[in-house]
């Protein structure tokens, strides 16, 4: 089988290892403090609704600003590992201000240091992995980006699941340390590794996508209705359930499927291309959106976290390599905008759910119209771009 043949050709990669640890390093990192932060603001620091969607917002900007000028300037810089390196020391830093917040304004301040410089980090990681695959192995370069991305989601799962143990035995101070040590492992990783320069796209116009607009915006609805689910769920299911720790469990329970779902997404956009596989995970995340409002039972919230899990692996796994090879020619720029994609998504994500009162469940009926838009967007950009082929034969 292809896939086999792949995974054996991926592993003998020299300095792949080193890739995967990195990315899974920094996905624990991240996962340990994610479905626990809104909570640490509301439960710890005392903030209210708007207080902490605010914080969220203007961190996120600043990563937004970080994020898309770094990668408009990354590909002009000989060597890229520079960028994750400062990045990584300032997080750490501001996670360090974070702890000792008391109010809303050092929140603020240790929020921004700790995750504006992130921007920094996941772009430029898959900018030097592509130009390391492309140099070693040429042939498998999508799908190596696929498996590094699941790496990615497997550690950050793995944080989930320490997250929760950490809060139990040690409290929100407990997690934060935990999101401090994975900042620097990913910093003791990447002085290791050896960055391969070459230009990734050098000899490589094959493989590319035409530039669409229409798809961009798509994806900028489906990452703007994960990042709603991605902040409100773990309020959510806090209010409803009572137990912070219990996010981390529903999240924890996609790393079981996402290594599988994001390799057949990867296959599957190889053979019948990467906007029917975006479409059907979109509408797979249709149906979770809808079982989260309609539903009062934690069983329920279990179930269709796999149905999600495909839909998280496809706008990751499938649609970071499409938006990439919309700038095959500018690596750096490519993985950058895709995160700023995500980032912009969050941004507006983060804002919708204060037109809803309180924190209620009718909040997913945000993100599930935004998808029912994208889904729209996306059936028009396939049907004109299989009339466009159906011209171009009769010709």
């Amino acid at each position: 089988m292809r896939i086999w043949q792949d995974l054996k050709a991926f592993l003998q990669i020299k300095g792949a290892w080193v890739l995967v640890l990195i990315l899974l390093c920094y996905g624990v990192g991240t996962g340990i403090l994610a479905p626990m932060n809104a909570i640490y603001l509301q439960d710890s620091v005392g903030l209210d609704k708007v207080e902490i969607a605010s914080i969220f917002a203007i961190s996120l900007f600043l990563n937004m600003v970080l994020t898309i000028t770094v990668g408009a300037v990354s590909d002009r810089m000989k060597r890229k590992k520079t960028i994750p390196l400062v990045a990584a020391v300032l997080c750490m830093i501001g996670i360090v201000v974070y702890m000792g917040a008391s109010g809303y304004m050092p929140a603020l301040i240790g929020m921004c240091l700790a995750t504006a410089p992130s921007g920094m980090i996941m772009g430029q990681l898959f900018a030097m992995a592509r130009n390391h695959f492309t140099k070693y192995a040429p042939d498998v370069v999508e799908i190596s980006q696929i498996w590094l991305r699941a790496t990615y989601s497997v550690g950050f799962f793995t944080g989930l699941l320490l997250g929760a143990n950490l809060f139990l035995i040690a409290t929100f101070q407990g997690v934060l340390w935990g999101n401090l040590a994975g900042y620097a492992a990913l910093f003791a990783l990447l002085l290791f590794y050896r960055e391969i320069t070459v230009d990734s796209s050098a000899g490589r116009t094959a493989g590319g996508e035409p530039f669409s607009l229409i798809m961009l915006f798509a994806i900028l609805l489906l990452s703007c209705a994960d990042a709603i689910r991605g902040l409100y769920l773990p309020l959510v299911v806090n209010v409803r359930f009572g137990n912070p720790e219990l996010m981390s469990y529903i999240w924890s329970t996609q790393a079981v499927f996402e290594l599988f779902f994001m390799t057949m997404a990867g296959y599957w956009a190889a053979k019948y291309g990467s906007k029917p596989v975006i479409l059907l995970g979109s509408l797979f995340a249709l149906a979770t959106y809808i079982a989260y409002t309609a539903s009062d039972s934690l069983a329920v919230f279990f179930i269709v976290q796999p149905m999600y899990s495909f839909f998280v692996s496809v706008l990751y796994g499938v649609g970071m390599g499409y938006v990439q090879r919309m700038f095959i020619h500018r690596t750096g720029f490519g993985a950058s905008l895709y995160v700023f994609i995500s980032q912009t998504a969050s941004l507006i994500g983060y804002f919708l759910p204060l037109l809803i009162e309180g924190i209620t469940p009718q909040i997913f009926w945000i993100p599930a119209l935004l998808l029912v838009l994208s889904i729209a967007l996306m059936g028009k950009a396939i049907y004109g771009e299989r009339m466009k082929r159906g011209r171009s034969v009769a010709g």
